[in-house]
């Protein structure tokens, strides 16, 4: 499976809801929202292993998502990086949160397991639809 595939698949599995498989193709130690992260939404926070990539899962659990639609995928090496229109309501404060052309990074190990992955996102947009602000 190439890492492409690999992507696709991850994106079909979080469809679907099921969390178990996408889990399948992440490394133990895998790196979430790796780098400098400067928001306090939940759903933006760094995190380190499949338990934590849960925690991400839990936290997407206060959006209600209108469409999630990766539109590209672009491959080198052992990078993939995405490109994502969505649109979502935070279910606390009936904000919503609109992303035309977001970029998820996703870097692979030798193994073909994500190793890294980061959203590149409006992060001000997000704060401020979880915020109510």
């Amino acid at each position: 499976m190439s890492h492409t595939e690999t992507v696709q698949a991850i994106y079909q599995a979080f469809g679907r809801g099921d969390v178990a498989a996408i889990l399948e193709h992440l490394a133990e130690d895998v790196e979430w929202e790796y780098g400098v992260n400067s928001t306090d939404v939940p759903w933006l926070q760094p995190r380190r292993g499949r338990a934590g990539v849960v925690g991400f899962f839990e936290a997407l659990g206060a959006l209600d998502f209108q469409r999630f639609q990766p539109t590209a995928l672009l491959e080198q090496g052992n990078v993939v990086v995405a490109l994502l229109d969505l649109e979502a309501t935070v279910r606390g404060t009936g904000r919503r949160v609109l992303e035309e052309d977001e970029v998820h990074i996703w870097r692979f190990d030798r193994a073909g397991k994500v190793r890294r992955f980061r959203h590149r996102a409006d992060t001000h947009q997000h704060w401020t639809a979880y915020t109510g602000h």
